[in-house]
């Protein structure tokens, strides 16, 4: 598991932000090669309390917009939802994050 945006936060900084309203995401984003189609997820990111993730997830969305609606059927459906998924923030994937930090700790 990547975890980007954590570099140099002790455990003590990173509860303190998590507290504080801040999350870990995955953003995502689809490829379509005329009949097939994959819809994949980023890498982990942290993002800070009152810090937009637009910066982390825009090359997940360019890449849907450019390369994600050529397939068919999947193509377009796969690509609005990624959309609408990046758009929204990405997808909140803390509670998994820190229930596999706590095993990994155990």
């Amino acid at each position: 598991m990547i975890i980007k945006n954590i570099e140099g936060m002790s455990a003590k900084e990173l509860n303190q932000e998590l507290e504080k309203g801040g999350k870990f995401v995955i953003f995502q984003y689809c490829v379509s090669v005329l009949v097939l189609t994959f819809k994949r997820g980023s890498h982990i990111y942290f993002i800070r309390s009152g810090e937009s993730g637009f910066q982390y997830g825009i090359g997940c969305t360019v890449t849907t917009l450019l390369f994600g609606w050529w397939g068919f059927p999947w193509g377009p459906i796969y690509s609005i939802a990624s959309l609408i998924t990046n758009f929204r923030g990405g997808k909140d994937v803390t509670q998994e994050v820190i229930a596999a930090l706590n095993r990994s700790t155990n």
